[in-house]
């Protein structure tokens, strides 16, 4: 069958042109697409199989970076372009200045908070002198090559095509690209837990100084914030439910065949600059994955090869830290160093505005980083006469995630992963878990963090940063100390960051496990200590979905001969754990309250004695016909903002039993019955029956068509989260705008192809009118998978094969 498609190919090779679809009997064989370069430009091949997903060969890097951007702008040309406008500083130019900003590659609330920041990121042509440093600090030749190629990639397709999606067709908004936005795009993407958190601050801040007059007015006077609501602020700031995972990897000796096992499982925006997308990447001879990668960049995120295969998750390590500054009594934008006057730098940024005059503003930058003046709306960090704060950020110079990722596509064993990590150190706020052919496995929160140890948190802390760096892992330090600079370990590619040899690393445990938990619980029976406290604690109560997590996997193991099957069963296990812990005593508690009623939070009193039977009945899962689920869900939710932490558990927490503990339900304290009230009232305003099935209230439209979807909040444990949103008005839970994202069980046999299902849970595409719009979500709602088509015999096999051979026109 091969050599006939082979010769197939050979005659209709006079027939190619640019991105014309060939027939599926005329499949390039292996080895053909880099036989035929393009005479004017760069080319690639892509083979598309069932549910769109592309399988992209070319020649060489660039040759692949072009297939990569042609074939995502063919799917999520309009968010890709808005990514661009934001980017370039240009969305109050066309959408407005006090338009949202969307949130997709950064924390800006507005649109011209947005655009001040990355204007003046590009007026200080950071990218540039990224892309100009020698590797490993500076992206690698093969890199520069996949970004310069996936611009032109992107371009071709906007100039041979017409854009068919009503997001944006017609659009002014939509240009050609550069490497150099490609890049800007990969540097947004490493920052965007650090600096571009704080983009509203950074752009609004302003001196103690006087006001139009031009008279020095009386600066506030200095006071001194409050430090626990600092430390829960930064602890909130980081533990942001935007971003989340869960992955697994088992080692060999708990698989059936003694190959690693790999289940990944990312949460992340179903809607905007955030999905992930799915292709594969062959260089004939040179490199060959698959995967998903995050728009916009040319390189696979998370994927497999025939070797090894990983997956990340959110990590606990805080990536940014700030620097209290000393200033000078005569000019608050003078700080002190070493008793040594320092001026702030002024980056003054002006942008366009639709509809009205350009707007000017001032950001004021120091040697640590941005001045900043609070951490959220309710939590300032007043910039006085005497003391101002600025932010560090090491990612914020960190352009090595493509590198670093290139590195583990490439990678033959968990080894090599651990090789590409310490090499380019580019990872930025996640963890990596990853399981090989020969059945290891390999947890590691190896990522790029300020250098903040104990040691020198203990030193430089100021009276602040005492409370902060305990409590939340955020460091306040006194900026006027040369002696508290950040430092450098000597296995480190920059200043101021980690070196591999710190990073908290398990390797070859019988699994490996983490739900954007500690490091320290990565394998129950092998806890890891002694890391820094900016990585995470030690020690300290679990996240109920950490514990879930834990508890299934171990089971796992200890049950043995795990195969590719158990993966996806444990996706779609659906299990409540916050149910399993509780939903028995709620049930009994409810059945023992006096007349079968409760009072709510206005004093009413509700009968409740319907859902005392409907949580008896529940099955404790999140099914899509799961009677009783939506009924806890609301009420969990309710019980957490009624109970007090210190008051919820009968049993507290035990470092020496930390999967278990905290456990028996406080069903005694005062809030227990108000939430049992609320959220029975709140089901009955919105016209839900109590024993309603989930899934026809926890769902997405499609094309008119209401899909069901499995998952719950990662508050109840659910491994397979999804995080609808409530809104009584609309009668309940609005379309899941979050959740499970790339899904990827992953193992190996005697073949030469791995053994891989995957699902894109919103599929491929954001165009309503793509047939891969909702293919993959009704998979999704039916809890089903996509058989992996990796080799080239299950490529040339696919029924939906169609052939695309796309390049350049000069």
């Amino acid at each position: 069958m091969r050599s006939r498609l082979r010769r197939l190919v050979l005659g209709a090779t006079a027939l190619f042109t640019a991105a014309s679809a060939l027939p599926a009997a005329a499949a390039p064989g292996p080895g053909r697409a880099e036989q035929h370069p393009s005479r004017d430009g760069l080319s690639a091949v892509i083979r598309y199989t069932e549910y769109g997903i592309p399988h992209i060969r070319a020649k060489d890097y660039a040759g692949l970076g072009f297939g990569t951007g042609w074939a995502q702008a063919s799917d999520e040309v309009c968010t890709l372009a808005d990514g661009f406008v934001t980017l370039r500083g240009e969305r109050s130019r066309y959408f407005g200045a006090a338009a949202a900003a969307g949130g997709a590659l950064s924390g800006a609330r507005t649109n011209l908070a947005s655009d001040l920041y990355f204007r003046g990121v590009r007026e200080t042509r950071t990218v540039e002198k990224l892309l100009a440093a020698p590797a490993p600090v500076g992206p690698s030749r093969q890199v520069r090559d996949m970004m310069r190629g996936w611009a032109a990639g992107y371009n071709a397709w906007l100039k041979q095509k017409k854009i068919a999606d009503p997001a944006c067709a017609g659009a002014s908004w939509i240009r050609p690209v550069t490497e150099l936005d490609v890049a800007a795009r990969g540097l947004a993407i490493a920052s965007i837990s650090g600096e571009g958190r704080f983009v509203d601050t950074i752009t609004a801040v302003q001196p103690p100084t006087a006001a139009a007059s031009g008279a020095r007015s009386s600066p506030p006077a200095a006071r001194t914030p409050d430090a626990k609501a600092v430390a829960k602020a930064a602890d909130e700031l980081w533990g942001d439910p935007g971003m989340g995972s869960n992955a697994v990897a088992f080692r060999g000796d708990s698989t059936a065949n003694g190959s690693g096992l790999l289940l990944g499982n990312p949460h992340y925006p179903w809607q905007g600059g955030r999905r992930f997308w799915q292709s594969q990447q062959t260089i004939p001879g040179e490199l060959n994955v698959s995967g998903g990668s995050l728009l916009g960049t040319p390189a696979i995120s998370i994927g497999f090869n025939a070797h090894v295969a990983w997956s990340h998750t959110v990590s606990t390590g805080v990536p940014a830290n700030l620097h209290q500054l000393t200033l000078d009594p005569a000019d608050p934008t003078t700080y002190l160093v070493d008793g040594e006057p320092e001026r702030m730098k002024k980056r003054t940024v002006t942008v366009a505005v639709k509809d009205g005059a350009p707007v000017t503003r001032t950001q004021w930058w120091t040697r640590y980083g941005p001045v900043v003046t609070s951490l959220n709306s309710q939590v300032p960090l007043p910039w006085t006469a005497t003391t101002a704060y600025a932010l560090h950020d090491p990612n914020a110079a960190n352009l090595r995630f493509a590198d670093t990722s290139l590195g583990f596509s490439k990678a033959r064993s968990t080894n090599d992963v651990l090789a590409s990590l310490a090499r380019h150190q580019g990872i930025p706020w996640v963890n990596t878990i990853a399981a090989d052919r020969a059945g290891h496995s390999l947890f590691t929160q190896s990522q790029v963090l300020p250098r903040i140890t104990d040691e020198l948190a203990e030193r430089c802390s100021t009276a602040l940063g005492r409370t902060t760096y305990p409590a939340s892992g955020i460091a306040i330090l006194d900026g006027s100390r040369g002696d508290c600079a950040l430092g450098s370990d000597p296995d480190a590619v920059a200043p101021g960051i980690f070196g591999p040899a710190r990073m908290p690393t398990l390797k070859d445990a019988p699994y490996v496990e983490n739900s954007n938990g500690t490091a320290w619980m990565t394998n129950a029976d092998r806890p890891i200590t002694g890391y820094e406290r900016v990585f995470g604690t030690v020690r300290t109560e679990l996240g109920l979905r950490t514990r879930g997590g834990i508890e299934d996997v171990a089971a796992m193991a200890e049950r043995g001969r795990l195969t590719v099957r158990d993966l996806q069963r444990q996706q779609f296990a659906n299990r409540v754990p916050a149910g399993d812990l509780t939903a028995a005593d709620v049930a009994r508690a409810c059945a023992a309250l006096p007349g079968g009623t409760a009072t709510g939070s206005d004093g009413k009193a509700v009968d409740v004695s319907e859902a005392c039977g409907v949580l008896t009945a529940w099955d404790r899962t999140m099914d899509t016909g799961s009677r009783g689920a939506l009924l806890f869900d609301r009420f969990w939710r309710k019980l957490e903002q009624t109970v007090p932490t210190a008051e919820l558990w009968k049993v507290p927490f035990s470092a020496a039993d930390p999967v278990r503990t905290p456990n028996t339900l406080n069903t005694d304290a005062p809030g227990f019955g108000v939430a049992l009230a609320d959220a029975v009232v709140e089901l009955r305003a919105a016209g839900i029956a109590l024993d309603a099935p989930l899934g026809v209230h926890q769902f997405v439209v499609r094309g008119g068509e209401r899909l069901p979807v499995p998952g719950g909040s990662g508050r109840l444990g659910v491994w397979n989260v999804l995080e609808p949103q409530w809104n009584a008005a609309q009668g309940g839970y609005t379309e899941v705008p979050f959740g499970s994202s790339h899904l990827q069980a992953v193992g190996w046999d005697n073949s030469r192809c791995p053994v891989a299902r995957t699902l894109l849970t919103y599929s491929q595409s954001s165009n309503p009118e793509s047939p891969h719009h909702a293919d993959q979500t009704r998979l999704f709602s039916d809890e089903k998978w996509v058989t992996s088509r990796f080799c080239e015999k299950d490529i040339l096999s696919s029924p939906k094969l169609k052939v695309v051979r796309v390049h350049e026109r000069r």
